[in-house]
């Protein structure tokens, strides 16, 4: 350590919104600093906003920059928006990734199901593990949180040590796996925690999270009451869910039948690392229309809306080996994620066309956050005392509703940052002391590009909007060798005179290159122009809205 050396903190993904989480931390002086990164997640695309994009992912620029600086990439836990980037941006990296044994089995079962991905080695660590990666001593402190294995990371430096929590909370009876590490928090805060990077995501809720094993009761009482069949969608990584209906299942004598190749994959790896422990084998869907009515429980993945996923099948009648008839139950055991909800109310509308009752977390229990109320941050911040507290994981209210609630409990130093900033933790006062590189990815198709790039701008207007086409064949006079072809994709075929818009724009595409100067009827390029905004305009005066124009120039 020399007095120049400092500790600095950025996040690239994952502040002012949820999902695409990632985040590094340097220590060293001015640009020879060491870097390590924690997770590397996606958000989601589709959607008006983002059509044809499947994935949103950071922008790993800076890590490009710093990588043969950056020591390694440690995994918080499985979900998608902390480690679903890693198969399509770790091999411009090629950095070692650590993570714990049920996360890291989870890993290689999606890149096995993914084809073409590229081999990704994984350095698995146990439970409470610690890694030393240059000046960095990273220490695993265990979370609950709904998947197992969620992890903290307690990092170490010469400067002090940090505590960026991943997604939590405080259940005392979490089902599956440890339940958050009190002892090791608490001694934490007694040898001195520089500052706490802290989950905001349900900073403007009261009260307490309820616990895991209060849904698994809830789930219990609803099966055993059921008359008929029951299916239960949840997200297919919530293992201890699983647990719950499984068990539950059991006692009521009911066979589980798992419908969904992510629901599969899961499932088989919790097995393979003990956390189905004690749960009867799950039957395969094939098996399903043996079962009597009120024997069967089936475990369908498609909980927000998914169209290809197994409820959305379910719902329209269409998947080959499930269905279900009036006086069926179908559980919701989740939330619909924001931007979801018409996908969600498509299939609760397709279950209730089929006589099929549907329950959600409106009518009783059966689902709870996996992350922290007001109540467990301020028990969390009264065990770590931090120095200095920055709120991530969230949008601009949950931040600023997190901060506000550390500055209430008397935390010293609270800083407020957006994706790209970098903050400055010791020494000295905290606060944002530059910007690194950072924006989004977009997973289209098998392609990634940048969001700078016209594709999905291109893409938005279209679907407002349409277009037309214009094919024209010029000699090398510069005359019309032909009428002009025109195709209209979106577009009305009248106007409302009863004109046809194709005429209009043949007839406006001649009219534009007759009335050209002989010179400038020689260059494709001002023909090109020309008629595209002359085709554009004459539609627009008719329609009242301009599509996208596209003009095709033939020189014969």
């Amino acid at each position: 350590m020399t007095k120049a050396d400092e500790l600095v903190y950025a996040p690239l993904g994952g502040v002012g919104e949820i999902g695409m989480n990632l985040s590094v931390y340097g220590y060293g002086s001015g640009r020879k600093k060491s870097w390590i990164a924690v997770d590397l997640g996606v958000s989601f695309g589709g959607g008006e906003d983002l059509p044809g994009v499947d994935l949103v992912m950071p922008d790993i620029r800076f890590l490009l920059e710093e990588r043969k600086s950056l020591h390694g990439l440690i995994l918080t836990h499985g979900h998608e928006d902390h480690f679903g980037a890693i198969i399509d941006l770790w091999p411009r990296l090629k950095v070692p990734i650590f993570a714990t044994p049920f996360t890291a089995a989870l890993f290689e079962a999606k890149r096995q199901a993914e084809p073409g991905a590229p081999e990704i080695p994984v350095n698995v660590v146990p439970l409470g593990g610690t890694i030393k990666l240059g000046p960095f001593t990273v220490e695993l402190c265990s979370m609950s949180h709904s998947i197992p294995e969620s992890n903290a990371l307690i990092i170490g430096t010469p400067l002090g040590k940090v505590l960026h929590t991943g997604d939590w909370k405080l259940d005392p009876t979490p089902v599956v796996g440890p339940a958050t590490d009190e002892a090791r928090l608490r001694r934490l805060g007694e040898e001195g925690c520089l500052a706490l990077v802290g989950d905001s995501t349900n900073a403007v809720r009261d009260g307490r999270s309820p616990s895991e094993s209060e849904v698994g009761a809830t789930l219990a009482k609803l099966i055993a009451a059921a008359p008929q069949r029951v299916a239960i969608t949840t997200f297919a990584s919530h293992v201890a869910r699983i647990r719950s209906i499984a068990l539950a299942a059991r006692d009521c004598g009911r066979e589980v039948v798992l419908v969904g190749r992510a629901m599969e994959r899961v499932v088989q790896v919790a097995r393979e690392t003990g956390h189905l422990d004690g749960v009867p084998e799950f039957r395969s869907a094939s098996n399903y229309g043996y079962f009597p009515r009120d024997k069967v429980v089936a475990l369908c993945t498609g909980s927000q809306g998914e169209p290809r996923a197994a409820l959305a099948r379910i719902a329209s009648d269409s998947h080959p080996e499930i269905g279900l008839a009036k006086g069926d139950q179908v559980i919701f055991s989740s939330r619909t994620i924001p931007g979801n909800e018409k996908a969600v109310n498509k299939i609760i509308n397709g279950l209730a066309a089929q006589g099929v009752e549907v329950i959600t977390e409106r009518d009783h229990l059966v689902h709870v956050s996996g992350h922290p109320r007001r109540d467990e941050l301020k028990e969390l911040l009264g065990w770590v005392k931090p120095g200095i507290m920055i709120p991530v994981h969230g949008e601009p209210l949950h931040l600023a509703a997190h901060a506000k609630l550390a500055r209430s409990l008397g935390v010293p130093e609270v800083v407020g940052c957006r994706n790209g900033d970098l903050v400055r933790l010791a020494p000295g006062p905290a606060g944002i002391v530059d910007e690194v590189p950072q924006g989004r990815l977009y997973k289209d198709g098998y392609l990634i590009v940048e969001a700078e790039a016209r594709t999905v701008a291109d893409r938005r207007r279209l679907g407002f909007v349409g277009v037309v086409s214009v094919a024209l064949a010029l000699d090398e006079a510069g005359t019309l060798c032909a009428d002009p072809e025109v195709e209209l994709i979106g577009i009305p075929e009248t106007d409302a005179r009863g004109k046809s818009f194709a005429a209009q724009a043949v007839q406006t595409a001649a009219e534009t290159v007759e009335h050209l100067p002989r010179a400038r009827r020689r260059d494709p390029d001002t023909v090109a122009e020309a008629v595209r905004r002359a085709v554009r305009g004459g539609i627009a005066a008719s329609w009242g809205k301009k599509p996208l124009c596209l003009v095709h120039v033939l020189t014969v």
